[in-house]
């Protein structure tokens, strides 16, 4: 059985927090490169998906120490 204290030694939470918010904005970029004539609005999602994917990626690195 894991105890606690080993999940947190692992990461494993946080490694798995990274890849779903990597994934879910690989997936927003793929679809916005689909459209043929994006709308203001639609760039806007991409743009904030990016921004948070680095906020998240910035944050979780610096958490790594």
């Amino acid at each position: 059985m894991m105890t606690p204290q080993q999940l947190d030694e692992w990461k494993i939470l946080p490694r798995i927090m990274m890849a779903v918010i990597t994934l879910l904005t690989y997936q927003v970029i793929h679809w916005f490169m689909a459209l043929d004539i994006p709308t203001t609005q639609q760039t806007t999602l991409v743009s904030i998906c990016t921004g948070m994917l680095t906020g998240s990626f910035g944050i979780w690195m610096n958490g790594e120490k």
